[in-house]
């Protein structure tokens, strides 16, 4: 009797690498750091490998953030302080196929897996954006609908909130009636 074979474990959790992406520059991207973290290597070892292939990330595939953006991302996740033991330069961010082209460079089958990994992560995160634009269209489109449908119930609200004319009695006088004629006057 062969003994069962316990599933593989997974090497990264996807909501792990979901965590690390962030949006910079209206782009999807991850830091450096994170991606050194992921693939076990230190982050100077992965931009010695990157500045050793520079002309495989076109400024499109990777980037350095400013000064402005790096002061954001300290905000969102805690990155250190420069001087205080922290970083020396502003930390690289890589696009979607930035990290495609570091499973090339890094030449690793932990590279390798761990970027199959965020490769679907980052499908994943596109679908939930089609997916939550699609749901926003769908409820301009239900808004609209409902609008034109239930504008004669709408007026025929609002004719029941407007106050009905007052209907003023005529003015009555005061005292007896005809008591004036009565004392001969």
């Amino acid at each position: 009797m062969a003994a069962k074979a316990k599933p593989a474990r997974q090497l990264v959790r996807v909501g792990h690498i979901e965590r690390k992406i962030y949006f910079v520059r209206g782009e999807k991207v991850m830091l450096d750091a994170d991606l050194a973290a992921l693939y076990q290597v230190e982050t100077k070892a992965l931009n010695r490998a990157v500045s050793r292939n520079l002309d495989r990330f076109p400024k499109d595939f990777m980037f350095r953030v400013t000064a402005v953006e790096e002061e954001s991302l300290r905000c969102q996740i805690g990155t250190s302080k420069v001087g205080r033991g922290g970083r020396r330069y502003f930390p690289y961010v890589f696009t979607e196929q930035g990290v495609a082209m570091l499973s090339s460079v890094l030449n690793s089958k932990r590279a390798a897996q761990v970027n199959v990994m965020i490769m679907r992560t980052f499908v994943r995160l596109r679908e939930l954006m089609i997916t939550h634009k699609d749901l926003a269209r769908r409820l301009d489109e239900l808004e609209q609908k409902y609008d034109q449908q239930f504008e004669a119930v709408f007026d025929a609200i609002r004719q029941l909130l407007e106050p009905e004319p007052e209907i003023v009695p005529p003015k009555r006088r005061i005292g007896f009636a005809g008591a004036g004629k009565a004392a001969g006057n």
